[in-house]
């Protein structure tokens, strides 16, 4: 064993053993139950359940021997030496404590039950225990923790049941603590919900109990290493290219742009391909409750969010950051998300000399969009006539694109609608391209085709004026094939 990553003091092997002791009577205990239940039933019930019970007593017994283990190592590692640790140094060592604890106690694995428990124990002492495998897999979208027995992931737009689990709501705890404490929040029954980011920069949020009443509730969408451009979403059937084209010109003359969809829909997908279009010598600042977007320009400033401290203080709001920001010389401003009182800074952003800029709002379509603004404009206490604010949005915002997540899991840019002005209460609107669903296969994939609507783009001769002549023709309907 290396000494430089074991703690001076011996462990005493009196206090871990308890446990386990308790432990290894639950199986014997729940065997029984099913034995019941097979008596009732038919013959072939019966002998259908054996092997799945030996599978559960084998991985209940590897999750005994895992908690024995970890906290083994926690009574053996030097924690402070592991910081500085190259990661076969630390494999090692988790590895030889493990022979150590297994030959002392005489049990024997398999050369596979000893790898997984091996490479499980790392995961546990540097990451994130049990959703490291699911973190790693390149598959999965989301990761989603119903209390310590039910994980489910999303893979290509559907949701799936893992066989992933932890060991009790307590392993589920520590492990969730393990995420806040590290980016400086904290989660218990006093604040029983939390958002964060992991180290890659993926989005977590959990809500424990009391307030979560069957266990602790974790979502995690991942972040994608590999950012989708334009020609990346346009092969993947998000849009089509006179689509992409227009939505180059509308971004490059600096229209004010609002991504609207639902949750899961690709909207932040969507905001972070449309920045690419953005000249690489403006000054860009983004706004974010957790840090997501990935621009690739050279000017840009980053700001999050901050949730108040344990005391009720320290809070730095949406609203502060955009108040920051308007001082501080931006050519364009991207929040995030808008869902509160800030959408009147934002607003007033677009229309005081930041053209081009972009933000996200959770909405069902282009109308309901704009309503979702009246709303917020509400909600923040401004008290203006109805026609006031509506002639703020219809002044402020010039493009709604609408981001869908369809019936099969896939994900399409299903509206691009200008806001024209004002038609005397009413805010005036346009669409240009529409996503057409036509049908449904029997493997229950949507059957669908783009095409514009034949309505000429409002802002056409904007787009001559900063060199960006579309040629007609990609205003004209497309016929289903």
């Amino acid at each position: 064993m290396f000494s430089k990553y074991k703690k001076t003091a011996a462990p005493t092997a009196t206090p871990a053993a308890a446990p386990v002791a308790k432990v290894t009577e639950l199986p014997k205990a729940a065997a029984a139950e099913p034995s019941k239940v097979a008596r009732k039933a038919p013959p072939q019930a019966a002998a259908q359940v054996t092997p799945m019970d030996k599978e559960k007593k084998r991985k209940e017994r590897m999750g005994e021997l895992k908690l024995e283990l970890h906290r083994v190592l926690l009574d053996n590692l030097n924690l402070a030496a592991l910081e500085h640790a190259t990661e076969a140094d630390l494999r090692q060592e988790i590895q030889s404590i493990a022979a150590e604890f297994l030959e002392e106690k005489a049990i024997i694995l398999n050369r596979e039950d000893r790898q997984t428990l091996n490479q499980e124990l790392y995961d546990e002492v540097t990451g994130l225990g049990p959703l490291e495998t699911l973190l790693k897999d390149e598959t999965v979208n989301d990761i989603l923790v119903n209390g310590p027995q039910q994980i489910f992931v999303e893979r290509d737009g559907k949701l799936q049941l893992t066989d992933v689990t932890f060991k009790d709501e307590r392993h589920l705890l520590r492990i969730i603590d393990k995420i806040v404490s590290a980016v400086g929040r904290r989660v218990d029954e006093s604040n029983p919900y939390v958002d964060a980011r992991l180290k890659d920069g993926s989005r977590f949020n959990a809500m424990v109990p009391p307030v979560a009443v069957d266990g602790s509730l974790v979502s995690i969408r991942k972040f994608k290493k590999d950012k989708l451009g334009i020609d990346d979403l346009v092969n993947f059937g998000a849009f089509t290219e006179e689509m992409a084209a227009y939505l180059q010109a509308a971004v490059a003359t600096r229209l004010n742009i609002i991504v609207s969809g639902g949750t899961g829909s690709g909207k932040t997908t969507t905001l972070n391909a449309l920045s690419s279009f953005i000249d690489n010598d403006e000054r860009i600042l983004t706004i974010e409750d957790t840090a997501e977007l990935q621009l690739q320009q050279t000017h840009v400033g980053r700001m999050e969010s901050r949730p108040p401290n344990v005391e009720g203080k320290g809070e730095v709001s949406p609203r502060d950051c955009l108040k920051n920001a308007l001082r501080m010389r931006p050519d364009r401003i991207i929040v995030g998300e808008t869902r509160g009182e800030e959408v009147i800074d934002m607003l007033q952003a677009m229309n005081t000399g930041h053209d081009g800029s972009m933000t996200t709002i959770h909405a069902n379509s282009a109308r309901d969009g704009v309503s979702r603004l009246e709303n917020m404009i509400a909600m923040a206490g401004i008290e203006m006539p109805l026609k006031a604010v509506r002639s703020q949005i219809s002044s402020a915002v010039n493009l709604i694109v609408q981001a869908s997540r369809l019936q099969d899991g896939s994900r399409r840019m299903t509206s691009i609608t200008e806001i024209t002005g004002m038609e005397g209460d009413v805010i005036s609107m346009q669409e240009i391209f529409r996503y057409q669903r036509v049908g449904l296969t029997p493997e229950n994939k949507i059957i669908g085709h783009f095409t514009a609507t034949g309505v000429r783009s409002h802002y056409a001769e904007r787009f001559r004026m900063w060199g960006y002549d579309l040629p007609a023709a990609i205003y004209e309907p497309v016929a289903a094939q």
